[in-house]
């Protein structure tokens, strides 16, 4: 099983999936595709905010019998650090199966991404019971705005990738939806890099819902600020990829901070609640 990152990027995004509000059909790449418009702009993401938050999960729907219960956390930390955004997330699951054997998952996913939008470095690690699953390291550069680029992995081998046009990475992705939602768009499709698979970028297709006024709200920083709710579907990049690999809904204040978010990892989904919030002060 593979744990993405997002969040993102997360993200956290990096994957992420269907708030009460989003339950609709599962995506299928063709008809989407099809009558998607062209990609939103893609703003440097300067106006994101530093923070730290932590989430915890609860299961929220299961197939078949290979999950009965799971329960976890996931510590999300975004930081400025004056030429770029460090981010760090880590995620912890226990799950349980039909025989009642508990499994411990992990997922310990850092990165650095220029405020330009066109150099990342990543380090992602997932263990199973304390046994390493999956580990990429590496960095990645584009050549413009919008540009193509490539990314080189050291870890698990020492590989380059081409990045096609249109790729972005985590902290822009996230600007670019919030953009989008912003300017009443309901449809955006971006190439994603995030660092969390070696074989390189992942196409999202997301679904705008809305744009609700300042409301209301447990955290005072967010209250004053717009948001937005989106559903995101991420397939690998292939003409067989029909169905998404991972799907996540949730919703985003206009300063990049998520919340209500269902996690769908095909097996089961995940619910994630921010239990506590606070913003971080500039790190240069």
């Amino acid at each position: 099983m593979r744990l993405p990152a997002v969040l993102g990027a997360l993200i956290l995004t990096a994957s992420v999936l269907v708030h009460s509000a989003l339950v609709a059909p599962a995506f299928a790449a063709p008809a989407f595709a099809a009558n998607a418009p062209a990609p939103a702009p893609v703003p440097g993401p300067g106006a994101l905010l530093a923070h730290k938050a932590l989430y915890t999960l609860t299961l929220d729907t299961a197939k078949g019998n290979d999950v009965i219960a799971a329960r976890g956390t996931m510590g999300y930390e975004v930081t400025d650090v004056c030429d770029g955004w460090a981010v760090r997330q880590r995620l912890r699951m226990t799950l349980t199966n039909a025989d009642g054997q508990d499994i411990e998952m992990a997922s310990d996913y850092a990165t650095w991404e220029s405020k330009d939008g066109l150099k990342f470095r990543f380090h992602m690690r997932q263990t199973t019971d304390t046994a390493v699953t999956s580990q990429t390291d590496g960095e990645a550069v584009l050549q413009k705005a919008g540009g193509p680029g490539s990314a080189h992995y050291t870890t698990p081998r020492d590989t380059t990738s081409t990045l096609p046009a249109g790729t972005v990475f985590p902290m822009a992705h996230t600007a670019a939806i919030i953009a989008a939602a912003r300017d009443k768009k309901r449809f955006v499709n971006l190439p994603l890099f995030d660092g969390t698979d070696e074989n390189g970028v992942q196409d999202s297709f997301i679904v705008v819902l809305d744009w609700k006024a300042p409301a209301p709200g447990k955290w005072p920083v967010l209250a004053p600020l717009p948001s937005t709710r989106v559903r995101i579907a991420f397939f690998d990049r292939a003409p067989t990829a029909i169905t998404p690999t991972y799907e996540v809904g949730m919703r985003y204040w206009e300063n990049g901070v998520a919340d209500d978010m269902k996690m769908n990892f095909g097996d089961f989904v995940m619910n994630a609640k921010m239990k506590d919030f606070a913003p971080q002060p500039r790190r240069c």
